[in-house]
């Protein structure tokens, strides 16, 4: 009967034994699975992590352009506010003081003064604009067309106001007639 029972016990083992590792199989594909959806899972925060840090790393340049911009363009209104002051100045300047000694020496102290403006502009960045080139619409304001045997159609006959650029910006176009 032992035999009997060793006979009938092992059939029953053995499915025991099947089960138990399908089970372990189990146990291993849902190990693998859970491996593979952590790997998954941690591809997906690392990339989230790149693309935060480089998301952080534009901003952080793009506020340190926009701070040197506040920089370079501080002066802008004040600028804008002196250039009627340099205009009456040059228009002081275009006097003839024909034989007066003190005319004269009224005039050269305007020049000096219209010297000192213009180094201390190109010392914060403010420049004329060149009117002596093709019109140009991004800086020069054309005011008048006038008829020239001189220059070719679309060239600056005459410069009728000064325009100012500040770093590159424009402060005031200047305003210019243009040959027709």
């Amino acid at each position: 009967m032992s035999e009997e029972v060793k006979e009938q016990n092992l059939p029953e083992v053995e499915p025991v034994q099947e089960a138990a590792s399908d089970s372990v199989n189990l146990d291993a594909l849902g190990d693998i699975s859970k491996v593979e959806k952590l790997e998954k899972e941690l591809g997906e925060i690392t990339d989230k992590y790149y693309r935060a840090n480089a998301e952080f790393e534009n901003i952080k340049k793009r506020y340190e352009k926009e701070k040197a911009d506040v920089a370079s363009y501080a002066n802008e209104k004040f600028a804008r506010d002196l250039l009627p002051v340099i205009d009456a100045l040059e228009i002081a300047a275009n006097f003839d003081p024909e034989d007066d000694e003190f005319a004269k020496k009224i005039k050269e102290g305007i020049l000096i003064t219209i010297n000192q403006f213009k180094k201390c502009f190109e010392k914060h960045g403010v420049s004329e604009i060149a009117t002596d080139a093709d019109f140009d619409p991004n800086v020069h304001n054309a005011v008048l067309r006038v008829d020239s045997e001189e220059k070719q159609s679309g060239q600056i006959v005459q410069a009728l106001q000064k325009g100012y650029m500040i770093n590159g910006r424009v402060l005031r176009p200047a305003m210019v007639s243009v040959a027709n």
